[in-house]
This record gives C-alpha cells, sequence and structure tokens, in this order.
C-alpha cells in the first residue's frame, strides 16, 4: 500500500491477527503492544526491588504471571541491563543454553567455526584436484 509517496507494510498481529502497518518500532499492533508494555512495566517494577535482582526468568514468570516468551522478548531487545541481574539470559539459538548475549553460546560458536574451516579445506582440496586434472589441447597442423 502506498500512502503519502511512501509505501506501508500491512501485516496481520501475530497475536491477535489483526491489521496493522508494521514498521521497525513494533512487530505488533497497537493494542497488543500497549499489552506488552504493560507486561513490561509489571517485570519492570519487579525487577527493581533489590532482593529480586538475582531472579531467574522462571521465577520472574511465577511471580509476575508475564509469559517466558514476552520477558525473553524484552531481555532480547536490551530493555534490561544484565549487569544488573546475574541469572538473566536468554536461550542460544542452537542448542538452547543459556547466555547473555550474541545469538549462540560460545560451544555452539566454535562448533560452527570448525564447521566452516571443514568446508574450506573440502573446497581447497577439490579445487587442488581440478588444478591438477586440468585438461589442455593443442591445436596442431
Amino acid at each position: 500500500m502506498i500512502e503519502g509517496g511512501r509505501t506501508l507494510d500491512l501485516q496481520n498481529c501475530p497475536k491477535c491477527d489483526a491489521l496493522y502497518v508494521k514498521n521497525k518500532f513494533r512487530d505488533v499492533c497497537e493494542k497488543c503492544w500497549k499489552e506488552e508494555e504493560a507486561a513490561y512495566d509489571t517485570v519492570s517494577k519487579y525487577m527493581r526491588k533489590r532482593e529480586n535482582r538475582a531472579a531467574t526468568v522462571l521465577q520472574v514468570v511465577e511471580a509476575t504471571g508475564v509469559p517466558e516468551e514476552l520477558i525473553l522478548k524484552f531481555i532480547r531487545a536490551g530493555r534490561f541491563q544484565l549487569t544488573q541481574f546475574p541469572n538473566f539470559g536468554y536461550p542460544c539459538d542452537k542448542c538452547g543454553a543459556v547466555i547473555r548475549e550474541g545469538r549462540i553460546c560460545a560451544s555452539c560458536a566454535e562448533d560452527l567455526i570448525a564447521d566452516l574451516r571443514t568446508v574450506q579445506k573440502e573446497d581447497q582440496r577439490k579445487k587442488e584436484i581440478a588444478d591438477r586434472q586440468a585438461t589442455f589441447y593443442t591445436h596442431r597442423e
């Protein structure tokens, strides 16, 4: 859809299926965004108390009633400074281990690097074999 010379990205809200204009700041409709902000306020108030700063995500879920997926969304978005909350983290995209930065844990990153090195070695070996087996033709009169 084009409005005033700019393209609008109309999508259905992943939570309630309502139609909304997606932008880089919100991935849900206005109504669901307000609900998420209310949930964030609930979690934030809980975590501000000194005795709750060492709580895990599951303890926060139990105490606040806010779904784990939403709390993890807040953490991934950087809405909580993890230096202040030592037991907060989110799962590695590959293995599910709890991490505090990035998308994958150190172990999965090492595995990925090792796999890439293996592929590079195989590619190099195939190239060397192809170079040795190259056939050259000459024209004789």
